[in-house]
């Protein structure tokens, strides 16, 4: 494996091979950077009333939970003991909604949730319930919903009071510790003696919320205008000088990139795709991207991408990977690939278990200081490089004595190697290759570091869009390390968290639990669709539409279309909502769309169609008005508006005349396509035929493997070269 890897070029395989070895050191400092967490028998022992109070959260598996373990605050998980406990005692209840890699929620813990004199305050009036917004997508909506109806905006730590039954009346985000005495002790005097104000604010809170989650679309035809006006929305936000879209704060825009890609692919508009390259490079080329050790921070402070705030979030890396390996197969640029790899490899590297899944996230701070995992001095550089490496290094990658980040530097690349390399008497391939030396040194020393927290619970939703990307990139790249991975993944969640046909959300410390939610399942069957069109295997096929059909029976609404985010025999919350919007991840109704539409096409379900185009035709005045909101149901809408390649491989998967059609579908950008492989001569060939239309009657044409490109299941002549293949695919291969 090492020696294929180190045949690649321009030193870039030299840093990936280097990264290898870094995996052990690692997962030994994931370790040993934990919070140690107090046993239960030690949490039991706190209270002087011999254990009847206590933090219960030392009985949870999350790490955000169990870093509250040890607090003075007697906190409850989420769930009917501690509101049958407020409702008993008619105290409100205090919900604290964050996750472990957020700043903020540290600083409120270490200021307010450490502190004995604000923990007698709420243990006295308050039943205190901590969440874990990753574990509960479903409880966090509602309640920053509330938030953001209340406050105008929205964060972590969510602060919100509710009633012992659920509803909530007040809330709020961060607090420090002296302001956020006085509101406890203020919301206890007017809940003490003016609870018909509460009554009345938890009242049209909820009706408020309740209408949230009720909100259709009038319906209306799917035509190519929405898509246009989508796109133009877009272009009038678009950075021009930076790339992204807005102002600063900037969050990788993901979906919004995928848009425009396709977008781009549909009309030819030239600045469709100018846009899509200059922010995926601004991007690279900014602090946001972790350029010693390869993926993306969570998002830029500033307009220029240079300044992250520095958790590492699965999802965000295998959403951007995939945008990157859409403009790679779109352009070829070797920009693209090579971030690809990087991100990969970080992920590989540091955020996969023993196991195979995929850990969550790496926190923001180590040593209670933001970003001092990521940044560097020109002294330390030119300790570890020497003095004219070290300042080549530094010249590249902006290391200053003055800094960019307080007093520190973010490493960033304002300059290009062309411009760079002359300076010090280097071409620019020989100064490529020794940068990418030089930064398998300082990871090597940065590894030696305090590591920042690790967020070691699999999710299902999150490994998911792992998988997806990990095979998307064996696809486009042929790196069967990718392949291996995302089927690792996948095995391990199939294995761990499935019980019987229905998923569970997360998993940790050998137990996987909750109710999946509609991402779990959405996500799960599109990664399982890529995975079958990247091994052809029928287990994955099958497996995905079974959880297709999940969905179908548990969260599809009959009577105004879509799918709720929770299923019909999860516990009942105060909202049943549908959630149609992007947030920091994909909806999950977008994607149950492009997987009724992917199936309908393998297997023509026309049952598949029309649950798809109504749940498009549902939510089309929402993604109408608020288009920055639906980038993934756009692009679910522009499969459907397309007319997608239905493309049947004949022959045996492991010849060589086989792999080179398939290579050949994979390296074009076609975002709009199914792919469906037979052996004719297999004993199996013709029930697969009976199972997917698509492959009925492709044979071998010359006794050589064959591709038969489709729309709408009327074939074109059916061809033997990549060349002619991807002519009707409409390429021309150079």
């Amino acid at each position: 494996m090492l020696r294929d890897l180190m045949n690649g070029k321009g030193g870039q395989a030299v840093f990936i091979a280097a990264t290898l070895a870094i995996a052990i050191i690692a997962e030994e400092k994931h370790e040993a950077g934990r919070k140690p967490i107090p046993s239960p028998e030690e949490i039991r022992k706190l209270p002087a009333d011999g254990g009847k109070e206590y933090n219960r959260l030392i009985f949870e598996t999350s790490p955000y939970l169990l870093q509250h373990a040890s607090n003075p605050v007697n906190w409850y998980p989420w769930g009917k003991e501690a509101f049958s406990k407020a409702k008993k005692e008619n105290k409100p209840v205090f919900l604290s909604v964050g996750y472990s890699a957020c700043h903020w929620c540290h600083v409120m813990e270490h200021q307010s949730f450490e502190n004995v004199g604000v923990a007698e305050i709420l243990n006295k009036n308050y039943v205190c319930i901590k969440v874990d917004r990753e574990e509960r997508p479903d409880v966090d909506e509602i309640y920053m919903n509330a938030t953001q109806l209340l406050t105008g905006r929205g964060g972590w730590p969510n602060s919100v009071f509710l009633r012992p039954d659920g509803r909530p009346f007040w809330a709020g985000t961060y607090f420090p510790r002296l302001t956020f005495m006085k509101i406890l002790k203020d919301l206890n005097d007017i809940w003490m003696t003016q609870r018909e104000k509460v009554d009345q604010a938890s009242e049209g809170l909820t009706k408020a919320l309740k209408n949230i989650g009720a909100i259709q679309g009038a319906g209306g035809k799917i035509e190519k205008s929405i898509i246009e006006n989508a796109a133009a929305s877009l272009r009038n936000s678009f950075d021009s000088s930076y790339g992204g879209f807005g102002r600063a704060p900037k969050f990788p825009p993901s979906k919004s990139l995928s848009l425009l890609l396709r977008q781009h692919r549909r009309t030819g508009d030239k600045q469709l795709l100018h846009m899509v390259e200059l922010t995926l490079e601004k991007m690279a080329f900014g602090g946001m991207y972790d350029q010693v050790g390869g993926g993306f921070h969570r998002y830029s402070t500033d307009a220029r991408w240079l300044v992250p705030h520095f958790e590492k979030m699965l999802y965000d890396n295998a959403l951007l990977t995939s945008v990157y390996l859409d403009a790679y197969q779109a352009t070829q640029k070797p920009l693209y690939r090579r971030i690809t790899e990087e991100t990969f490899e970080w992920v590989l590297r540091e955020m996969t278990s023993s196991g195979g899944g995929f850990y969550s996230s790496l926190d923001a701070d180590s040593e209670g200081e933001e970003g001092k995992f990521y940044v560097w001095s020109p002294s330390e550089v030119t300790k570890i490089l020497g003095d004219k490496d070290g300042q080549f290094f530094c010249d590249y990658y902006d290391i200053t004595a003055e800094g960019n980040f307080e007093g520190h530097s973010i490493a960033n690349l304002p300059k290009q190697i062309k411009d760079v390399a002359p300076e010090h008497g280097l071409g620019i391939e020989e100064g490529e290759a020794k940068l990418n030396g030089m930064k398998a040194k300082l990871l090597a020393v940065r590894v030696e570091r305090v590591w920042p927290g690790l967020d070691d619970k699999i999710l299902t939703s999150w490994n998911a869009l792992m998988i997806e990307s990990m095979a998307r990139g064996y696809q486009v790249l042929g790196n069967k390390r990718y392949l291996d991975a995302a089927e690792r993944a996948t095995s391990f969640i199939l294995k761990h968290s499935l019980k019987g046909s229905r998923l569970l959300a997360t998993h940790r410390a050998g137990k996987s639990k909750l109710n999946a939610y509609l991402d779990d399942y959405a996500y799960m069957t599109s990664a399982l669709l890529t995975l079958y069109e990247s091994t052809f295997k029928m287990e994955y096929l099958d497996s995905a539409m079974r959880f297709n059909e999940v969905l179908l029976e548990h969260f599809w609404d009959d009577i105004e279309g879509g799918f709720f985010f929770i299923s019909d025999d999860h516990e009942t919350l105060l909202v049943r909502s549908k959630k149609p919007y992007d947030s920091a991840i994909p909806s999950g109704n977008s994607v149950a769309v492009q997987n009724l539409l992917r199936l309908a096409k393998l297997t023509d379900n026309r049952d598949y169609r029309k649950r798809a185009v109504r749940t498009m035709e549902a939510f089309r005045s929402m993604a109408v008005r608020s288009p920055r909101g639906f980038g993934n149901m756009f692009c679910a809408i522009d499969f459907y508006l397309d007319a997608p390649k239905e493309i049947a491989l004949a022959g045996r998967l492991e010849a060589n005349d086989t792999q080179a059609l398939i290579r050949t579908v994979h390296s074009i950008y076609l975002p709009n396509k199914v792919i469906a492989l037979i052996d004719p001569k297999s004993k199996g060939a013709i029930e697969l035929e009976k199972r997917l239309p698509l492959l009925a009657q492709k044979s071998l044409v010359n006794g050589m493997a064959t591709a038969y490109v489709c729309e709408n299941y009327a074939c074109k002549m059916p061809v033997n070269e990549p060349e002619k293949l991807a002519e009707q695919l409409g390429i021309v291969l150079k």
